[in-house]
This record gives C-alpha cells, sequence and structure tokens, in this order.
C-alpha cells in the first residue's frame, strides 16, 4: 500500500499542494479552518510528515511557527559582484519586513542521483528565490518543491508552468537590438555575437536582439563570426582566444553577452598588441564595475541590480501571502549606456 501525498490530501480538499505543505509545516498564508480540514484530512488518509505517525505529525504542525526564513539559492555566489549587490539588498528587504534569509548553496551541475538539500526540504524555509542555477536536472528539482518560489532568469524552453513560481527576467532584446543597430548605423557590418545563447534565457533574448537589429537593417549577420554554443565552467578565455585565432579576419565590432565576455574580448586584443580603442567597438550587458579593463570604457547596459533584490524580495513575499495566486513572469526595463562605440572616435 502506497503512503499517501500532499497531493493526495490537496486533490481531496480541492486546494494546491502549497496550501497544504503551508499547513502541515504551520506557515502563515492559510485560514485557521482551510487548516483544521487539512490536518484533519492527514490523518483520516494516514499522511506521515518526515516518517512519523499521522497524530505525530498532525501534532508538530499544530506547534508554533518557527522562524520566518527564505532561502536564496545560489550556485558559485562568489563569482561575481553582480549577485552580490542583488543578495544584499534582498536581504536588506526581507528584513525590514521580519523575514530573515539564509543561504543554500548548489553545485553549477546535477550529477546523477543528487539531491537537494535538507534545508530546502524539512520544513526549515517557507519559500525560495533562485538565483544564478542553470542546470536544467537542478532547476526541475527546485520546481517540483512544494514551496512558494521566485525565479531570477531560467534557462530556454523552461517554461512558467514547469517552473511552479514567479519568474523575473532582465529585458534585453531591444537593448541589444539598440546597441547593434547603432553599429551597423556607423558601418560595422561583420559583427560579432559572444555568448552562449543556451545557457540562459536572458543570454537567447540578447541574441534575437542581435539578430533582429540585422533584419531591421536588410542584413543579415555571419555565423561564421559568432560564438553562442556553451563554453566550459573556467574556460572562457582560452575558447574565446581559439575562436578568434581560428578566423580569417577579425570582426569590425562586438556585441557581447555580458561584460564578463567583453573583458575577455578586450584581455585578448591586450596579450596580442592588437588596437581596438576608437577602432573596433566593443560592448557588453550588466555595466559591472568589476573588471577593470572595460568598466565606465564600453557600451553596456544598466541592470540597476539593487532594485532587482528589492524585486526579489516583493514578489516571494507576495508569493508567500498568496500562494495560490497565478504565477506571472516579469521583465525589468534596462538602459543601454553608449560609451566609446563611435569608430575613430
Amino acid at each position: 500500500m502506497t503512503k499517501p501525498t500532499m497531493q493526495e490530501i490537496a486533490t481531496a480538499l480541492n486546494t494546491s499542494r502549497i496550501t497544504v505543505w503551508k499547513a502541515l509545516n504551520n506557515r502563515p498564508g492559510v485560514s485557521e479552518g482551510l487548516r483544521r480540514q487539512i490536518l484533519q484530512k492527514a490523518q483520516e488518509l494516514g499522511y506521515a510528515k518526515g516518517g512519523a505517525p499521522a497524530a505525530a505529525a498532525a501534532q508538530a504542525a499544530a506547534a508554533p511557527a518557527s522562524a520566518r526564513t527564505v532561502s536564496v539559492v545560489v550556485s558559485r555566489p562568489e563569482s561575481s559582484l553582480f549577485w552580490m549587490q542583488i543578495v544584499h539588498r534582498l536581504a536588506r528587504e526581507l528584513t525590514l519586513h521580519g523575514w530573515n534569509l539564509m543561504y543554500t548553496y548548489l553545485p553549477a551541475y546535477c550529477e546523477e542521483g543528487y539531491s537537494l538539500p535538507a534545508a530546502l526540504t524539512d520544513g526549515s524555509v517557507a519559500g525560495i528565490i533562485v538565483l544564478n542555477i542553470y542546470s536544467r536536472p537542478l532547476l526541475q528539482l527546485l520546481a517540483d518543491l512544494p514551496l512558494p518560489k521566485v525565479f531570477l532568469d531560467t534557462v530556454p524552453g523552461f517554461t512558467l508552468p514547469e517552473l511552479g513560481g514567479d519568474l523575473l527576467l532582465l529585458e534585453g532584446r531591444r537593448a541589444v537590438c539598440q546597441i547593434t543597430g547603432r553599429l551597423l548605423d556607423q558601418g560595422c557590418q561583420r559583427l560579432s555575437f559572444i555568448g552562449d545563447v543556451g545557457y540562459a534565457q536572458t543570454n537567447a533574448d540578447r541574441y534575437q536582439g542581435f539578430l533582429e537589429a540585422h533584419r531591421e537593417h536588410g542584413l543579415t549577420p555571419d555565423p561564421a563570426l559568432c560564438l553562442t554554443g556553451p563554453f566550459g565552467l573556467h574556460t572562457h578565455y582560452e575558447e574565446i582566444g581559439r575562436f578568434l585565432d581560428g578566423l580569417p579576419q577579425l570582426p569590425d565590432g562586438y556585441v557581447c553577452a555580458s561584460d564578463y565576455i567583453a573583458h575577455y574580448i578586450q584581455q585578448y586584443y591586450d596579450d596580442r598588441s592588437l588596437p581596438r580603442a576608437g577602432q573596433v567597438p566593443l560592448t557588453g550587458f550588466d555595466n559591472n564595475s568589476e573588471y577593470a579593463n572595460v568598466a565606465n570604457r564600453i557600451t553596456t547596459v544598466d541592470t540597476q541590480t539593487p532594485t532587482i533584490g528589492a524585486r526579489l524580495a516583493w514578489r516571494i513575499l507576495f508569493r508567500l501571502a498568496n500562494p495560490d495566486a497565478a504565477c506571472e513572469t516579469s521583465y525589468v526595463s534596462t538602459r543601454v549606456l553608449f560609451r566609446g562605440t563611435e569608430k575613430n572616435g
């Protein structure tokens, strides 16, 4: 005989699995009447929380609520100032509303048999905010959690119903279209797009902006000048160098998926003593100040990272208070910062 599940309780009471989870773990957002119905139904079905008898599970659910905690789920959090600025503002906003923020670290990639940390599955947290997780298997494990969830970005093709939570994206298609269009207007027709378009939905959007600008100018970009496939975790510079070394002629300009990529292009030119400034335009995305060789020198896109952190906090607070509300995708507007892209300027 199979053990009853939270989904069976939810189906029997015509409610959601998240609501059942919140009731069984004494989380806010469930009326007392519905909470009692869920606990009663759990006992009737013999639902055992964590392997305990149903009566013990109901007793545990009726205990005082634990600390109000949200987990930010991250991978390689030390990799960029971009992410830390988001997390710092996120923590500040949650604290102002009486919530704690906990880090949960995940690997960059999901090996076979991997299980999520216990903190995400044992009732320790009321909800999660997912940052810089770009492994589809890991995203699937997170999506399956019966918790309120907010994601900042995702991988291409992972639909909103699959995520089971809200999705926040940085607008990049029109921004990169604007950047690319300006370069084309300057006569740079042999443009290169550098960035893994399968890595993140935002990267895919930026590449679409690159293509769109060419279509608007009646042009087709040369795919041989673009490096859009996957990169190794720590081999970006080597792979970019091999790609550019293999071209018979270097591009007229570079449209990069991020400032992180752009700084490797600049490093490539510097290491080979190739002139670039004022002759070969280089653009990025994120307006990231930590890459000194391109910071405040190249055209990029301002993403206002502290504001992103605040938006994520507000979104998870709404999701915690309204667990059954329809999920949504939101795009945050960005602003192009034109710098140093004029040819021979």
